[in-house]
């Protein structure tokens, strides 16, 4: 109890630095996270800040396979296709308890409402809880999974049916992502009747491996073991606390303090001596990510595709790679990493040529010194160690062609936000794959439908929009490959993007850590993750 009463007040205070966590608390482990997630309710957001940090609360009814892209049952013990691929029948678990915290007791084991609520809210404007709590859902309607499910149905207490419109082949790769994370029905009941909807958001239930304790934004997330788990084999920690520090130098050094036990994203010039202490283990494996520069089209001169053209050509990619990822990259050539199947290897980045991009510029009527935003993120992501200096070689870059670079920046969340509603001229931004199919990044981030969520090149042009469409209902992997790269094509023709690398992920942790495996979806799981005391 004393240990316990020890961390609590350390957290609370914000002295975590102060002390080994390891000597303040038995099985407790800390992560050093790179930001404050705006929320825990996963359907909202689409960052991996968020999604982490939601990660340990919940369960879905397929999950991907811990440190692989397969999908395994999670709250559904198995699920069955009708022949015509429309209609999904999902067995549910037995007795799986959602957590009992200092605001919600459950009555009820996890059952079919659970679910239904769950679809329900993200399909139906009209939805109660809706109605009472409004809200966006980035990845659920950028995949038009509201258009694409007609109904869910419960046949049973524990037997659930969703009945699509149409043919969707990555339909259980989806629901195997974060924004589907069951939530309970029981507790929304209470919130809505509370007039406290909004609650699902800062005070989350779930049936995952942790439950929920406190949480200070720009300093610690608190959580603790759930102890009625359905598979007691993964919770192997009593506590799990996300200690939030933005500055990875900040996170390397209390890494090496055993301050915390597993952290993210190092700067590659701390990779050589991460691998040198004995103390610790440095993890890495090939990035399944893509930074890159979005130009959004609805602000001019960036409509014109001479002007995108001419921003492309005159980006200096070889010395950006040199200079931000320090060895730790590729170059990029593509709107997806060179590992996700249908990849199209034939694409060939234009010759980086200054000359000939104000030759377009002045032919696209852009006077030479006319001002442009370029937004850079404020941390460090997966797939950009140092968005920053990449901003500054940028703007070096595009002055050399005649136009005035102006370096915008806001914290993540409203960093997110403001770049979703479109507010940039052009933006680096990335992503991270979520579920291994080629759908979460051409539909995902550059679709029509993506527009308002993670296409933040504002970019809608119907002929590319009819290859992502065909293949999506087509089941035949060799057809979807074949429409897929008629889409890349396409893409790299029309250049609302300009791909500049896939990084090298680079996983630090200390040598007593077992059972942690890194995913190539970039999400920290803890669940089954021990320490070796």
């Amino acid at each position: 109890m004393r240990h316990t009463l020890v961390l609590s007040a350390l957290l609370g205070t914000g002295l975590l630095a102060a002390t080994s966590i390891s000597q303040a608390a038995n099985n407790s482990l800390v992560f050093c996270s790179e930001g404050s997630p705006a929320g825990f309710d996963t359907a909202q957001y689409t960052t991996s800040t968020d999604n982490d940090a939601a990660e340990p609360l919940y369960n879905r009814l397929a999950e991907f396979e811990k440190g692989a892209t397969n999908v395994v049952p999670g709250l559904a013990t198995r699920w069955d296709i009708s022949e015509d691929g429309l209609k999904y029948t999902f067995h549910l678990r037995e007795g799986v308890k959602f957590h009992t915290t200092k605001y919600f007791t459950p009555t009820r084991d996890f059952n079919a409402d659970d679910v239904l609520f769950t679809f329900n809210r993200m399909l139906d404007p009209q939805q109660p809880f809706r109605k009472a709590y409004p809200t966006e859902f980035p990845y659920f309607n950028g995949m038009s999974l509201n258009k694409n499910i007609a109904k869910v149905e419960k046949t049973g207490p524990l037997t659930v049916v969703m009945t699509l419109n149409s043919v969707d082949a990555a339909f259980i790769q989806n629901i195997a992502m974060s924004f589907a994370a069951i939530l309970s029905a029981e507790y929304a009941d209470k919130l809505l009747a509370e007039g406290k909807p909004s609650d699902i958001n800062q005070k989350p239930i779930g049936t995952g491996p942790f439950a929920f304790k406190s949480y200070q934004k720009d300093s610690n997330i608190r959580y603790t073991g759930n102890k009625q788990y359905w598979d007691p084999s993964r919770v192997k920690l009593d506590n799990l606390i996300f200690s939030i520090n933005t500055d990875a130098s900040v996170r390397v050094q209390k890494l090496k303090a055993n301050e915390c036990q597993i952290t993210l994203s190092p700067r590659p010039a701390d990779v050589p001596a991460l691998k040198n202490d004995p103390a610790l283990k440095l993890i890495e494996k090939p990035g399944f990510n893509l930074g890159y520069i979005a130009y959004n089209v609805r602000h001019k001169p960036f409509d014109q595709l001479e002007v995108r053209q001419a921003l492309d050509m005159a980006v200096n990619k070889q010395g950006i790679l040199n200079a931000v990822y320090q060895g730790a990259g590729q170059l990029a050539v593509n709107a997806m990493p060179p590992t996700q199947w249908s990849y199209d290897d034939t694409i060939k980045d234009v010759a980086y040529n200054p000359e000939k991009a104000k030759e377009l510029l002045k032919a696209a009527g852009v006077k030479e010194g006319t001002e442009i935003t370029l937004w850079a993120m404020p941390v460090q992501r997966p797939y950009n160690p140092n968005a920053k200096l990449m901003a500054e070689m940028l703007q070096a870059d595009w002055a050399k062609i005649g136009l005035k670079v102006k370096i915008v920046s806001y914290e993540w969340g409203e960093y997110i936000k403001r770049t979703k509603n479109g507010e940039h001229d052009v933006s680096l931004i990335g992503w991270t794959g979520d579920n291994g199919d080629p759908d979460n990044w051409l539909g995902t981030l550059y679709s029509c439908d993506a527009i308002g969520g993670n296409n933040y090149s504002m970019w809608c042009d119907p002929a590319y929009d009819k290859f992502i469409k065909q293949a999506k209902v087509v089941t035949d992997r060799d057809q979807r490959t074949v429409l897929y790269k008629q889409a890349q094509h396409y893409l790299k023709q029309q250049v609302p993007i300009t791909p500049i690398a896939h990084s090298t992920v680079n996983q630090p942790l200390s040598a007593k850590i077992e059972g942690f495996k890194v995913s190539p979806f970039g999400r920290n799981v803890f669940s089954g993750v021990s320490i070796d005391q």
